[in-house]
């Protein structure tokens, strides 16, 4: 039931997206477009958790998790694992210019809304029939689709407009830096997402961008990563589809969680062992708890369910269960929390 709430509140947001989408009104379009077509995935990352027997809260948390964790899970947590890696990037894009367009100014073409609009619409279709086995075509008439007057072809030609407008902005006389950052500030934000960056470009940043716009340098100069990039264009039954995808270099970068700046898509451990450095006797012993009701404790807060805290490794054909730091700090905190004695008394009811 939660799933479904939450579907139908993720296809309301997709319905106003394409709608204002549509729209003849100008008025915060590109804004509402943003806005609404980030929380569409959000709702709908979170359905797909649910729906697979996944958590979209922590342990004792009084809030759902974010974008960024709904995510990680569905890219890289096995038992909910809905997503690859293109497309967490053509995500992690929408949520990025979404977070510039709700907090500062971002000037976003006609073209490069077009290309995130259809691009996520594409992307949603698949999740849809991927995770729930559903038609979108039963929820939208097909003339509903995002629309543009001259969609792109390539990202070159995008590419290549945007920086064209970014040049005249930039010339001496002008006084426009400001419209010029607005304009930069779309294309910098996809770069940086690439990068596995969070962050926003500061002002400063966005100086020296135009800085070197201004002494001839190309935007594939600046934006190697974007210039990776190519865009899979292909008439469906559902109109145009378009899917951001690698046509060289690695345009996804895995990074360990917690890395500063970073937006944590996946966690590459080299190691496993070293990650899932603990032993249920350890975890007992740095508790000061005897095992069975450690083990109760681990079974009260489901902590093998998630990936962050347990996961059991084969070596040749031995298994072994072993739990992460993270692990460790839940069942600290859960210990000034609970009573242990009611915990291990639920525990042997419920075994």
């Amino acid at each position: 039931k939660e799933a479904k709430i939450l579907f139908g509140k993720s296809l309301d947001s997709l319905t106003l997206a394409i709608s204002i989408f549509n729209s003849p009104w100008d008025c915060g379009r590109e804004e509402a477009v943003l806005v609404l077509l980030d929380r569409a995935f959000e709702l709908f990352l979170k359905a797909a958790i649910v729906h697979k027997g996944g958590r979209i809260r922590e342990p004792r948390a009084k809030e759902t998790i974010g974008f960024d964790k709904c995510v990680r899970k569905c890219l890289s947590e096995e038992k909910v694992k809905c997503l690859e890696d293109e497309e967490a990037l053509a995500l992690q894009m929408i949520n990025s210019l979404r977070d510039a367009a709700q907090h500062y100014i971002v000037d976003i073409s006609e073209q490069q809304l077009y290309l995130h609009a259809q691009a996520g619409l594409t992307l949603y279709r698949q999740l849809l029939k991927r995770v729930f086995d559903l038609d979108l075509r039963d929820h939208f008439p097909e003339r509903a689709l995002p629309v543009s007057v001259s969609p792109p072809t390539s990202l070159e030609g995008l590419m290549d407009a945007e920086f064209a407008e970014i040049k005249k902005l930039v010339k001496p006389g002008k006084r426009q830096r400001l419209q010029a950052r607005a304009k930069m500030r779309s294309v910098a934000i996809m770069e940086a997402s690439l990068a596995g960056e969070r962050v926003q470009p500061s002002e400063a940043q966005l100086g020296k961008l135009l800085n070197r716009v201004g002494e001839g340098k190309s935007w594939k100069d600046l934006f190697p990563g974007v210039a990776s990039l190519r865009l899979d264009v292909s008439d469906s039954a559902y109109g145009v589809a378009i899917r951001i995808t690698k046509s060289e270099g690695d345009a996804v970068h895995l990074v360990p969680e917690g890395t500063p700046g970073a937006t944590t898509l996946a966690v590459k451990r080299v190691n496993e062992l070293d990650y899932y450095s603990l032993g249920a006797q350890q975890l007992a012993e740095k508790c000061k708890l005897t095992m069975p009701k450690a083990n109760a404790l681990i079974w009260y807060l489901k902590l093998q369910d998630s990936d962050d805290y347990f996961k059991e490794i084969r070596i040749g054909s031995q298994r072994y269960k072993r739990y992460s730091p993270k692990a460790l700090h839940e069942l600290r905190q859960a210990m000034e929390e609970l009573e242990i004695d009611d915990v291990w008394q639920t525990y042997r009811e419920a075994r």
